[in-house]
């Protein structure tokens, strides 16, 4: 028996004296952190809260293995937002709906929540009416199909099914009730409001795909709720990409469960505790990058040097060469090896390697 097919549904109930220190605990920290963040200055904040949302949206599509570009999702959040950065890139379809739908839940996060918005998430989400190869419903729930809404894993012919979704015919209806307890005043904690909004719309599995992605976006849009700002300084989909498989192994097993959701709403806050913990590292690389800002203030960097040394302050994936110089910047390897050794001249870069094709660059310490 699933969760919706309990007598009771979708009436969750919980042990409040089991999750009363993690819930203290964890609201400690988020008034912490905005705290911390609200000390800093505007373009740090600004810095901050892009890379949080770039993280948020390629993490929510890797949970779902796809693999968006990061130049493309950083270039569309900054776009969208007005934050000024360098090197902003074209993004594609795909990449500039995941930013719409988690921009339009963060910012507007006091606007209500309605089966129009969630169609106009699912119609960003799939713009070309398909889901890879497949042709999907979009912008509406999902019908009839091929048979039940399954969740299932394994090879063809031995799949292993982890979730049944409620009937299509009754999804109107169970979506109404859900719309109605989501935007309406509960007397419950609006953390603990978010983990049930996570469970109970991924446990309905409205639509015939980006239900996921779209039930983290809703948890998004109420965790902005809770901190009462359309500022985001954590991201809650990146650490649940780190703990992706107790992630689905506790849905899984809530789902197959009774209505008492005492152990999800455990996980979940711990998980938003992990998350905001992580967010150290987010604000010391921001923080280290704007000590190279004013350093670079006292050197002499072209636009195109500018582009190339904040692609390694944002985290260069492998080991930076003249042939990977010329490709990012768009020019001749020779300009590329006049840009990189005017920048070892100034202190900037230093050589790691014998010399020849080996040879790579990284930046010197900042001062």
């Amino acid at each position: 028996m699933y969760i919706y097919q309990q007598r009771n549904w979708p009436h969750f109930y919980w042990d409040e004296s089991q999750i009363l220190n993690t819930l203290a605990a964890l609201r400690h920290k988020q008034g912490r952190l905005i705290g911390k963040m609200s000390t800093l200055g505007f373009t740090l904040q600004e810095e901050a809260m892009l890379r949080t949302l770039t993280l948020e949206v390629l993490k929510t599509s890797e949970i779902e293995g796809e693999i968006l570009d990061s130049d493309q999702v950083r270039s569309s959040i900054a776009r969208r937002l007005g934050i000024e950065s360098f090197g902003l890139v074209k993004a594609d379809r795909d990449v500039e709906g995941v930013v719409e739908m988690l921009l339009d839940a963060t910012q507007k996060y006091t606007e209500p929540l309605t089966k129009d918005r969630l169609f106009g998430w699912h119609s960003a989400l799939f713009p070309t009416g398909r889901s890879g190869m497949y042709k999907i419903t979009v912008g509406d729930w999902r019908g009839e199909g091929d048979g039940p809404m399954q969740v299932v894993s394994g090879p063809l012919g031995r799949e292993h099914v982890h979730y049944e979704a409620p009937d299509y015919a009754v999804i109107d209806q169970e979506m109404e009730q859900f719309l109605d307890w989501f935007n309406r005043e509960e007397p419950i904690d609006p953390v603990i409001k978010a983990a049930i909004a996570h469970l109970w719309f991924v446990t309905i599995h409205p639509f015939d795909d980006g239900n996921g992605r779209i039930a983290r976006t809703i948890a998004d849009l109420q965790l902005s709720r809770a901190d009462e700002s359309v500022q985001r300084f954590y991201s809650m989909s990146a650490q649940i990409r780190k703990e992706r498989n107790r992630y689905y192994e506790i849905l899984e097993k809530t789902q197959k469960g009774d209505l008492n959701v005492t152990e999800w709403l455990e996980w979940f806050m711990q998980c938003l505790d992990r998350a905001i913990v992580a967010t150290d590292e987010v604000l010391s690389s921001v923080l280290t990058k704007a000590k190279y800002w004013e350093w670079f203030k006292s050197k002499s960097i072209s636009e195109r040097q500018k582009l190339m040394l904040n692609k390694l302050m944002d985290g260069f994936e492998g080991k930076l060469t003249t042939s990977k110089w010329a490709k990012i910047a768009k020019c001749s390897q020779d300009t590329a090896l006049r840009d990189i050794q005017n920048l070892m001249e100034q202190g900037i870069l230093n050589q790691d390697g014998p010399g020849g094709r080996s040879t790579s660059y990284y930046l010197a310490p900042v001062l």
